[in-house]
């Protein structure tokens, strides 16, 4: 708004007028004046600040077994029993736990056809996982002879017997070692002159099947490694049919024996190394030629060491 001052009175107009002009003095009219009207400002509250999203939930893990492995006659399993367990079996055998709930299981040669994992947890509830263990074709020779007992004497059965003992009670052991969590690897590299498996029946009547993987290279002194980490619960120079026999814990029940060394490098009590130099390829023992009898077990069960190497067949 520009306000604007009154004129003055006319008696004042005309004495000016009455005054010389040398005593006459203009005035100037002042610059008009102007107001300004300052607008009205509301204060505005604030807006509250949203509210931070709420973190997402961690997951938890459900109560189901997770596995995986070679599910299959001879065949090994591995796997996390559900959150909240205190024990777990497969089939009426005891698994193992590790500080996580992991455990490590196997199918023997002559398993059936399905494994019931089952774990009792905390609150007495029990869950069960069934696992299909798929058969197998093993190679199977039919003889047209008598089967011949091996072994029968008297003398035979007094020396064969504590050396089945020591080769129980090795088997039994709990290291700690933690081999079985590895993918294993060859001892040695050379021509499979023995599978897993295998079998002759005299006559309509079955002789023993084999229980390991023969590997042979052509001569005694060929060097061979440890297939996993673990620790030796077996090192002994002259049994009757393994000759030099050398048994490596993996743990969790799994454990490697090899048979018919010339040489063995490492010594009761004592942790390998995957990889690890631990003997040499002979013929000690019952052997025809100089070869590596390599056998893997669980437990009471017999596996096949070529389904524990990757792309193996």
């Amino acid at each position: 708004m520009i306000l604007r001052r009154a004129g003055a009175p006319l008696l004042a107009i005309l004495g000016l007028a009455a005054c010389s002009t040398a005593d006459r003095q203009v005035s100037r009219p002042e610059p008009p004046q102007t107001s300004v009207v300052q607008p009205v400002r509301t204060p505005v509250e604030p807006r509250p600040a949203a509210p931070a999203p709420a973190p997402a939930p961690i997951p938890s893990r459900p109560e189901i077994f997770s596995f995986d492995g070679a599910l299959t006659q001879g065949g090994w399993i591995r796997g996390r029993v559900p959150p909240g367990t205190v024990s777990a079996t497969l089939d009426d055998t005891e698994l193992a736990l590790d500080d996580e709930g992991y455990f490590f299981a196997a199918f023997d040669r002559d398993a059936g056809r399905q494994a019931m994992l089952a774990a009792t947890l905390g609150d007495g509830r029990v869950i069960r996982s069934p696992v299909a263990v798929s058969p197998r074709d093993w190679n199977i020779e039919r003889v047209d002879a008598a089967l011949r007992p091996g072994g029968s004497s008297e003398s035979f059965r007094r020396r064969r017997a504590p050396e089945l003992e020591r080769i129980y009670l090795s088997r039994q052991r709990e290291t700690g070692a933690e081999g079985w969590r590895q993918d294993f690897v060859w001892p040695v590299r050379g021509r499979i002159s023995g599978r897993f498996g295998s079998q002759r029946i005299y006559r309509g009547e079955p002789g023993s099947y084999h229980t390991g993987l023969d590997i042979a290279t052509g001569e005694s002194g060929t060097p061979f490694v440890a297939p996993a980490d673990g620790v030796v619960v077996l090192a002994v120079d002259n049994f009757s049919l393994e000759g030099q026999l050398l048994i490596i814990d993996h743990g969790l029940g799994l454990n490697s024996a090899f048979l018919h060394c010339s040489r063995i490098l490492v010594s009761e009590g004592e942790r390998v190394r995957q990889g690890q130099h631990i003997g040499d390829i002979g013929a000690s023992g019952r052997a025809t030629g100089p070869h590596l009898h390599w056998g893997l077990t669980w437990r009471d069960a017999r596996l096949d060491p070529l389904l524990f190497l990757d792309g193996a067949g």
